[in-house]
């Protein structure tokens, strides 16, 4: 069934839609977000492209199109001219269309990232601490948004289109782990984030758990592979992940599926262990604290940790052991094209750890099983926040790439 689209808008009218809520009513309508959908994956598409691949009829197309153009989401590109007809205009997202802001609340720091409709970085700020204290966060987003929307002309600031949080669900439950002071993390238990960030927002806000937004991130604006099926592995101070079925980010029915964090490894000594109690960054920065070596600047300088030796080695090695063994174990579940790793960390570390990953593998007992091919994420280091940032993109202007299982 084809769904219309009439009548002629003005750039108050284009701004207004921009900020419409998040019920459905408030989202763009479905044949709208189909083509903005297929738009960002091609670069550009013409009018015909876009009744071809969607099978709506030509006029559909034509008058979905001019009203994304007069709302200011799709730009006219330099006519293709062919040897027979009139030349074709390709159309393509415009950057200055929408803005989104993302928020990650990690266990060691907190970024706040802007990004443009393409999901080019406008501005990024970051806080380290020891670990997170909910009245500190917010303090850290008021005066981060008050910074960002301050560089921002009023016609850009206007078309914030949303706030994605992604943050670990339960925070509360790692108190130990992360070395916190427990009433300081049990705050988290009563405290509604989303809520009190949007109390600040006359835009949505979207909350996520945090490995899920980063999975979310590497589909919507990952750069390499074209896999619409992949298990996504974020290696931060904990080990967590997410799922991509079918092009789509898939949560369950309560958000832990992907929880690849809580699934059963062999852990050093054999015994079985949960893949977040070996992965993981800490794990990393718990052997160097034995050695009396400070190791803030794993969390600080994630693109650099400097010569960290035999540690590192270490930890690669077993951290590559466990994820290999995860990736066995979900592949006897879903056929997955690839599976993707990606974290806070140097891309060398990445590098290393990916070719570990693969090594070990291929010394595992998969017999019966179809493996996937072993990958780098390309997002980076950012991919939480970027993730979370993803969230009112996806949930607002495209089809089905984010499940979102906790919003308003």
């Amino acid at each position: 069934m084809e769904i219309g689209i009439t009548g002629h808008g003005s750039p108050e009218a284009a701004e207004s839609r921009i900020h419409r809520g998040t019920n459905q009513s408030g989202m763009r309508d479905h044949n709208e977000r189909l083509v903005l959908s297929l738009v960002r994956r091609h670069g550009s598409l013409a009018k015909s492209d876009i009744a071809r691949m969607t099978g709506l009829s030509a006029q559909t197309v034509s008058v979905i199109m001019r009203e994304l153009e007069e709302d200011k989401l799709l730009v006219r590109q330099a006519p293709l001219r062919g040897k027979i007809g009139q030349p074709s205009i390709p159309m393509a997202l415009n950057p200055d269309g929408a803005y989104f802001i993302g928020l990650k609340i990690g266990r060691r720091s907190a970024e706040l990232v802007l990004i443009d409709f393409l999901g080019n970085v406008r501005s990024m700020l970051q806080h380290s601490y020891r670990y997170p204290a909910p009245r500190e966060t917010v303090e850290f987003v008021t005066s981060g948004m008050k910074t960002m929307r301050g560089e921002l002309t009023p016609a850009q600031d206007k078309r914030i289109a949303g706030l994605g949080i992604a943050m670990p669900f339960e925070l509360w439950n790692w108190a130990d782990t992360a070395g916190a002071p427990r009433d300081v993390m049990d705050e988290w238990r009563h405290r509604d984030i989303r809520a009190d960030i949007q109390a600040q927002c006359e835009f949505p806000v979207y909350l996520q758990n945090d490995a899920t937004s980063a999975c979310g991130a590497e589909l919507v604006f990952g750069k390499a592979g074209a896999a619409r099926d992949f298990v996504y592995f974020y290696i931060g101070a904990f080990a967590g992940g997410g799922i991509v079925l079918n092009g789509h980010l898939f949560g369950g029915p309560t958000g832990n599926a992907g929880a690849l964090g809580s699934m059963p490894v062999p852990g050093p000594d054999g015994k079985p262990a949960q893949l977040i109690d070996v992965a993981s960054i800490a794990m990393l920065e718990k052997a160097l604290n034995a050695r009396g070596v400070e190791a803030s600047h794993l969390w600080t300088s994630p693109e650099d940790w400097g010569e960290i030796g035999v540690e590192l080695d270490r930890w690669i090695a077993s951290a590559s052991q466990a994820l290999a063994y995860a990736i066995v174990a979900a592949s006897s579940v879903i056929d997955f094209e690839a599976a993707v790793i990606d974290g806070w960390m140097p891309k060398a570390v990445r590098r290393r750890l990916v070719d570990a990953v693969v090594e070990a593998i291929s010394k595992i007992d998969g017999e019966g099983l179809k493996l996937p091919a072993v990958r780098e994420g390309t997002v980076g280091i950012h991919a939480r926040a970027l993730g979370g940032a993803s969230l009112p993109l996806s949930e607002r202007f495209l089809i089905g790439s984010t499940m979102i299982s906790r919003s308003a």
